[in-house]
């Protein structure tokens, strides 16, 4: 009965380790909003570029790919869609319009100098320009771990969440870790998602190519949902009935 007890009282989860954003100040506390910055794009990046002209044949010459082997890469989404690999060096070759580079730079700034470049050949040329490996990767204490396609801007912690079923409940949700990929490489942060001031920071929005791993509780091993109660309720239950038998 002991043992029994004290599996209860181990694997016992508080709402106060549950619950999303409590106030750990008072409730009349303001919080002032981040605007997280654009992206930026990084090498091995892949860019949907289409530039669109109301005359087809010019149309036709700029969106037709190189046939090397290292400009095209058939994407996750389409086999119908095609995109520019940026290179180690942060560039890509659009046909006939030369090398450009892009590393660095937002997905506006890299339409806007386009089609100024391309104003050589068109005057009124139209450039879309989009990022095809858009995902967020959810891993650790989720209910469905996988990768995610980021289907708007602005997208914040909880919405990737909500597409990955949400965190388990013996997930720390005061420990919650973010890995992103930068143009100085990897960094690394830890966040509590049960504190509210976690909307005043700018890792509350994800980026593509964000990581989250919701890390397990302390002691997740001797979780209550694990611990065989039906086995030995049955036992104690069987031994007392026998026991009263034969006494």
């Amino acid at each position: 009965m002991s043992v029994l007890v004290l599996a209860s009282l181990s694997s016992c989860v508080t709402n106060k380790k549950l619950e999303y954003l409590q106030y750990h100040g008072t409730r009349n506390d303001s919080l002032i909003s981040v605007t997280p910055s654009d992206y930026t794009i990084l090498p091995y990046d892949n860019l949907f570029i289409r530039v669109i002209t109301p005359d087809p044949k010019f149309s036709e010459m700029f969106n037709t790919m190189p046939s090397t082997s290292g400009g095209i890469t058939m994407t996750e989404q389409s086999a119908d869609l095609l995109s520019y690999t940026v290179d180690k060096d942060g560039g890509i070759q659009l046909p006939y319009a030369g090398r450009f580079i892009v590393k660095g730079k937002t997905l506006e700034t890299v339409k806007n100098e386009l089609e100024t470049a391309l104003k050589a050949y068109i005057a009124d040329a139209v450039v879309m320009v989009k990022l095809v490996n858009n995902y967020v990767s959810l891993i650790g204490e989720v209910q469905v771990p996988g990768r995610y396609p980021i289907y708007k801007e602005r997208m914040n912690i909880f919405q990737a969440l909500a597409m990955a079923g949400d965190l388990k409940e013996f997930s720390d949700r005061q420990r919650i870790r973010l890995i992103r990929q930068t143009s100085k490489g990897n960094i690394v942060k830890e966040f509590n998602i049960t504190d509210r001031s976690i909307m005043t920071l700018e890792s509350f929005y994800v980026m593509p190519n964000d990581v989250i791993y919701a890390i397990p509780l302390k002691g997740k091993f001797f979780q209550l949902n694990a611990f065989p109660y039906s086995v030995i309720l049955t036992s104690i239950t069987t031994f007392i009935l026998v026991w009263t038998v034969i006494k």
